[in-house]
């Protein structure tokens, strides 16, 4: 089984961002959630992004390196949007990395030097998504499908950002479903 670092989004550690973790346990795979708010989450977008840029993005993404110290090489990282900045960060750079899971959120891959050749990675964003593809992830996402073999971009139809998480309005059952079916199966062959 895998093992999997997964960062929380802009609204923190929510019940559904806990629920997915859980389901990836439930899987038989050891997945640590560390808290980059410390405790604290938001009942929007507008107010996490607020904290997060008071805190600052790079505090952020270096509590997320941080978070690895102590932790095996060999993980998978994964982050639910403003979370994929350290995932990114780490996949990129930590050695040993086993696999991305970047959900609703890809950065330019020049943002943390190159994407690695031997580590694969999956994509998640919704085709209408006003983050993802207004601020011009889903391009991020594309150019890394392009120039690393081991890139998936999935697209579902909609225009929800947070998706995946099933504590929040914005979740979208049937879209979850099958991203949880496509990360299964991600790191099953990663374990």
């Amino acid at each position: 089984m895998a093992e999997v670092l997964l960062f929380h989004h802009a609204q923190g550690q929510t019940e559904g961002f806990h629920a997915f973790a859980d389901e990836l346990r439930s899987a038989g795979h050891t997945v640590h959630t560390p808290d980059l708010f410390d405790g604290r989450t938001f009942g929007s977008i507008e107010e996490g992004v607020a904290h997060a840029e008071e805190i600052g993005f790079g505090e952020l993404i270096e509590r997320g390196v941080r978070a690895a110290d102590g932790l095996p090489s060999q993980l998978v990282y994964g982050g639910f949007s403003l979370g994929v900045l350290p995932a990114q960060k780490l996949a990129q750079t930590r050695p040993g990395a086993r696999g991305a899971l970047l959900f609703h959120s890809c950065v330019p891959a020049s943002e943390f030097g190159s994407w690695p050749e031997d580590v694969p990675v999956q994509v998640h964003g919704m085709d209408a998504d006003p983050f993802f593809v207004g601020e011009g992830d889903v391009d991020a996402a594309r150019a890394l499908v392009e120039s690393t073999e081991g890139a998936e971009l999935f697209l579902y139809p909609g225009d929800r950002h947070l998706f995946a998480d099933s504590s929040l309005p914005s979740y979208d059952e049937s879209a979850a479903e099958l991203l949880t079916q496509r990360v299964l199966a991600f790191l099953a062959a990663r374990g």
